[in-house]
């Protein structure tokens, strides 16, 4: 089938297809006479897998690692269960700098009158020679992933 086709079953743009082919998450497709790529059946389905995959977050790396364990029938399970737990806390902790983020921001237009006078604690706070807390929280989770 062509790149089109391929994209309508999987679920996946044909941009993104050509792609995850040229990271190597698909194997190269092969080509008509014309030079078209041409897609079998298991390339949507790995397509699809990926396009899940992407849904709930995952990396390119990850992704490649995942796919690795989906075709090898011999995996432990707990290889998979690892990445997922690994991905889970790593969203935990994104999800904790953004509350920071928006606590910084709601602490500081509360404190913002929002009137006529030049005066203003958001700029203030951004123009600040220290880092907001918000800021400094997303740096040291950054470093730990």
């Amino acid at each position: 089938m062509n790149i089109s086709r391929a994209a309508e079953l999987s679920g996946v743009s044909a941009k993104m297809i050509r792609h995850y082919e040229s990271a190597g998450l698909i194997p190269a497709a092969g080509r008509t006479a014309a030079g078209y790529r041409v897609y079998a059946m298991d390339d949507v389905h790995r397509l699809a897998f990926i396009r899940r995959a992407r849904a709930v977050g995952f990396g390119t790396a990850d992704i490649r690692q995942l796919l690795s364990l989906w075709q090898n029938r011999q995996r432990p399970a707990r290889d998979v269960k690892r990445l997922a737990v690994e991905h889970l806390q790593q969203l935990q902790a994104r999800i904790a700098d953004l509350e920071a983020i928006a606590d910084t921001l709601s602490h500081l237009i509360g404190h913002c009158q929002g009137d006529e006078r030049p005066d203003c604690p958001i700029l203030d706070s951004l123009a600040a020679d220290s880092p907001a807390p918000a800021a400094t929280s997303t740096k040291r989770s950054k470093k730990a992933k």
